[in-house]
């Protein structure tokens, strides 16, 4: 099975990447799990587009555009914003970076996100990387770098952690009965996490070199 997915004959709009290999890696791990420094780190040495979903929903919020508007008014009204507007959004922006290399972060959140975005896309990911790191090491990690901020105390961390678990945990699994995820112990220090990650990008392996 060929890990770069042709977007041509399977983008259900005819709009994302028309004549473009099109390598998508989806990036999942907790909060407090390290997951946008290494994909700075990735941006920078692999020359991929790092997306991250909830970034391009406040942006589409700031531009004051009629979805925009939609999109905080579900969100303030406490709803869960339909899959297919994030998944709009993501390829909007790939179709705009004139790039074939994509980082999607924080998505899919769950399954009914997983299935959404491989519908309506038409693809699936190259492969996921899984930051994996103990909850107490990510609670540790969120309570130095927050400080001040509203959402740095316990409850809310514990209540965020318990989300994620049960939101996220049946996407990683799912992928894995697949074979497509590549887990990352990221208690360790940032260049030791590096180092495990450039393992999975060097371009020797077939897995990912396009």
């Amino acid at each position: 099975m060929g890990t770069v997915l042709d977007a041509a004959t399977k983008d259900a709009n005819g709009s994302l990447l028309t004549d473009k290999k099109v390598t998508v890696v989806f990036v999942l791990g907790g909060p407090g799990s390290g997951k946008g420094t290494q994909c700075a780190n990735i941006v920078e040495h692999y020359g991929y587009t790092h997306l991250s979903a909830g970034d391009l929903l406040r942006a589409e919020i700031k531009s004051g555009s009629e979805n925009g508007t939609m999109i905080q008014n579900m969100i303030k009204e406490g709803k869960i914003v339909p899959s297919e507007v994030t998944i709009k959004l993501l390829q909007r922006a790939m179709n705009e970076s004139g790039n074939d290399k994509f980082l999607i972060d924080g998505f899919p959140r769950n399954e009914e996100n997983r299935a959404a975005f491989e519908l309506v896309t038409g693809m699936e990911p190259t492969f996921v990387l899984f930051f994996d790191c103990l909850e107490e090491e990510m609670e540790r990690r969120l309570l130095s770098r927050n400080q001040g901020r509203e959402d740095d105390n316990i409850e809310t961390i514990r209540k965020r952690f318990r989300v994620y678990m049960e939101s996220s945990l049946p996407v990683i699994e799912y992928y894995n009965s697949k074979g497509k995820v590549r887990k990352i112990d990221a208690a360790k220090p940032v260049e030791e996490v590096f180092e495990a990650v450039k393992e999975v990008f060097t371009p020797s392996n077939a897995e990912v070199a396009a």
